[in-house]
């Protein structure tokens, strides 16, 4: 795997142990966009999580105003994950397992259900913004704990599928993307 700064993660060699990954064994060391964009969509989840959390300490200091800055601001990262996501799925295609065969069933089960929190995360948390903008805050008092909640095992699960797609493993395939499938 290629690392963006040459970090010396540890990768599966395919032999049954990890090995360290080296730039000099990868050729240029230089990461596709495609690999990029997967670390810039992992650093929007992992911002928008922080960003819940100071936002969650905020309030339970009364720190209202502070609060909603905070809260915002992760919406506006979550968004950023979204549409970042999105173009590299759009652009570059989806990242295939490249961990060993055994493993493969339990990924996609763990995937499957990081992607049922991650969906529930999003109508929750745009369900929990419209109550607060709308000023409805008996409401989004009630939502807001289970949706911060949520959200954190949604970011936490997802560095999981990150570290298991590009850290612990190689990359796999990139499966076909969405603009070839139409002919773009």
């Amino acid at each position: 795997m290629r690392v963006p700064g040459g970090l010396g993660w540890y990768r599966y060699n395919g032999s049954g142990g990890p090995t360290a990954a080296r730039e000099a064994e990868e050729g240029d060391g230089v990461a596709s966009p495609g690999e990029w964009m997967a670390y810039l969509n992992e650093a929007f989840m992992l911002s928008s999580g922080l960003a819940v959390a100071v936002g969650w300490a905020l309030i339970r200091r009364q720190r209202v105003h502070a609060h909603r800055l905070a809260m915002l601001i992760a919406s506006g990262l979550a968004l950023g994950f979204f549409l970042s996501y999105v173009t590299k799925t759009l652009f570059y295609g989806d990242t295939a397992f490249g961990g060993p065969a055994h493993l493969t069933t339990a990924y996609q089960v763990f995937l499957q259900t990081q992607t049922l929190f991650a969906t529930g995360a999003a109508i929750m948390g745009i369900i929990t913004l419209r109550r607060a903008l709308a000023r409805h805050f008996r409401s989004h008092r009630r939502i807001a704990p289970w949706t911060a909640v949520v959200w954190f095992v949604t970011a936490v699960s997802g560095l999981g599928v990150f570290s298991l797609l590009y850290l612990v493993f190689p990359p796999g395939p990139t499966t076909i993307n969405l603009l070839k499938v139409f002919g773009i």
